[in-house]
């Protein structure tokens, strides 16, 4: 039976995909690879497919268009819940989170947790070659979304994350729309307030070095305008 989906969403990630990939295999050496590209005009897809061409772990799934980063996990989540894994992690394709992190992750994910965060804002964890204004903008969002949601996870809208599929069962099956910063915390704030158990991991996030951010204004208005839907709407 499997274990380990890794699922990694690509759109222009052309200079970062192989690295990021070839850290991976290095790092989990039995977890399956699944590269899910939207559309990536800088020619990603491509590279992908040469990728999974060398590699039986490493496949690659191919949508029409920039349909968004939640997206883009919820159709590897249906993936890992269609062929039994046990675990799938979320990883950017950018560099910035360290794949020698997930053995550390999965353990605890192995030991009950049913959600691991790789978390900035624990003791243990920092951020490297962020601007100010960027870091200021995480603590407040993280802040913000812990108070309006009664939330305890430190770091709740962090991307690098290993979830028990089993836990996602419910989730992934309801829909959910938000994307970015929003879509990590909607995650893991419906298995919070189900009674999951979530673990916090420390690590260091790198500023990605090559292609742009996806970050922009719209993606935290959104996450704005939701958390504070929910946090006013829960009982």
């Amino acid at each position: 039976m499997p274990e380990t989906l890794i699922v990694v969403p690509t759109f222009n990630e052309l200079d970062n995909l192989a690295s990021i990939v070839a850290r991976l295999r290095s790092a989990v050496p039995s977890a399956d690879v699944l590269i899910v590209d939207d559309a990536s005009p800088d020619g990603t897809g491509e590279l992908a497919d040469r990728l999974a061409a060398t590699d039986a772990r490493i496949r690659v799934l191919h949508r029409a268009g920039k349909a968004g980063l939640g997206g883009a996990y919820l159709a590897g989540f249906a993936q890992a819940i269609a062929e039994d894994y046990t675990y799938v992690v979320e990883i950017d394709a950018d560099g910035s989170h360290d794949p020698a992190e997930l053995p550390a992750m999965l353990e605890l994910a192995a030991h009950g947790a049913d959600l691991v965060i790789g978390s900035r804002w624990v003791d243990g964890g920092s951020v490297l070659n962020w601007p100010r204004h960027r870091r200021a903008i995480s603590r407040a969002g993280n802040a913000y979304s812990r108070w309006m949601l009664r939330s305890s996870i430190r770091d709740i809208t962090a991307g690098f994350r290993v979830f028990r599929v089993s836990a996602l069962q419910n989730i992934a099956s309801t829909e959910v729309s938000s994307q970015g910063y929003c879509f990590q915390v909607e995650l893991a704030w419906r298995l919070e307030r189900t009674g999951h158990r979530i673990e916090e991991h420390p690590i260091t996030f790198v500023e990605r070095v090559k292609g742009r951010s996806k970050m922009h204004l719209g993606i935290v208005l959104e996450a704005l305008f939701r958390v504070t839907a929910w946090g006013l709407r829960r009982p």
